[in-house]
């Protein structure tokens, strides 16, 4: 069930939801939480799309927010706001409220959703593009729980690391960390398998995807060792290689959906590692609510560092490197040498004399 609202107020959108919910029969409201969209209308189907199948597993009031762009100076004066109200098989299993803000009403976005939001329920945020540089300060943020943004969507994904661990507050996540769930489980897993001490790693994906990038500070500062980030032309991750006391572990993935997991004297052996799509990702983020640690410490962990090797701490004393001495005493050296070896064939032919 559809209900179009135009120029209209939150009171409206809410009591609109009321009537849509008694039309269909369900009076009483059956959401865990309430996730805010924030988009533009190029990307709001796909996003949306993505946000109603993960409400089958995390029932929610979805709250779409598109900011209208006003083409003259008179429009950006003027506040409109425009709604859908979606329930019922047209919402997935939850409520659907797309809203148009237009004029001064996209600056104050926040106003317009906190009527909306469910009471006494955790907000999640999610940015599937243009997300700001520090989303907890972001006026809609704020308000939740929980920040999603996706990287890969921006336009120089490695720098956009950089700007989220200079921002990061507990809470933030990222839908780059979210697809590579899959490859720290089995990567974890190998290890178990084996007894052994990691020497270097190699991770290996195709350029501008901020996952590999992930991953690797992920295994640098897991396995405190130094991790190479290699190219290839993909798709998104391609292989990971670990060399190890025991011998190699490589988990190749070379078509995106089957991975060979090889290990020092055991047989090879085929895992499924497909790359999963939106629905996927922000279901799996949806499932836990509090803080994300290890993002944080990987995260942290920093770009710039991967492809460095570290300093080798030596048991021995380093020996004292001699302080280089001043232009004029350099100058005067072979003069001093010079005086210091008569001074010392002086007294010999002293004695000859006598």
């Amino acid at each position: 069930m559809k209900i179009d609202l135009t120029d209209t107020t939150a009171g409206a959108i809410n009591k609109a939801l009321v009537q849509g919910r008694r039309a269909i029969g369900t009076p009483a409201v059956g959401m865990v939480l309430t996730l805010v969209l924030v988009t533009d209308e190029e990307n709001a189907y796909d996003a949306l799309k993505a946000a109603n199948d993960a409400s089958r597993e995390h029932p929610s009031r979805t709250l779409v927010v598109i900011k209208r762009v006003s083409r003259s100076p008179r429009d950006r004066t003027t506040s409109r706001l425009d709604a859908e109200v979606r329930v019922g098989a047209d919402a997935g299993t939850g409520e659907t409220v797309v809203l148009r803000l237009y004029g001064e009403a996209a600056d104050h976005a926040d106003s317009v959703v906190l009527p909306l939001l469910l009471p006494d329920a955790p907000v999640v945020v999610w940015w599937p593009v243009n997300a700001p540089l520090d989303p907890a300060k972001d006026p809609l943020g704020a308000l939740a729980q929980r920040r999603v943004t996706d990287s890969y969507a921006a336009e120089q994904p490695v720098r956009e690391l950089s700007a989220r661990a200079a921002a990061y507050t507990p809470g933030d996540t990222d839908l780059s960390w979210t697809r590579i769930t899959p490859w720290r489980s089995m990567l974890a897993a190998a290890l178990d398998q084996v007894t052994c001490e990691v020497k270097a790693v190699e991770v290996e994906g195709e350029e501008f995807n901020p996952s590999c990038e992930l991953l690797a500070m992920w295994l640098a500062d897991r396995l405190d060792v130094p991790v190479k980030r290699s190219l290839s032309s993909g798709p998104g991750l391609t292989a990971v290689r670990m060399d190890t006391t025991q011998g190699p572990i490589t988990l190749d993935r070379a078509d995106g959906s089957l991975a060979t997991l090889s290990i020092e004297g055991q047989p090879a052996r085929a895992v499924a590692l497909k790359r999963r799509d939106t629905a996927e990702l922000i279901a799996e983020e949806l499932r836990r609510l509090d803080p994300d640690d290890t993002y944080a410490s990987a995260l942290r962990f920093g770009v710039e560092r991967l492809n460095t090797v570290p300093q080798q701490t030596s048991e021995a004393p380093a020996e004292p490197v001699a302080e280089p001495e001043p232009v004029e005493e350099a100058a005067k050296a072979p003069a001093k040498k010079a005086a210091a070896r008569t001074a010392k064939k002086a007294p010999a032919r002293k004695a000859t004399a006598k």
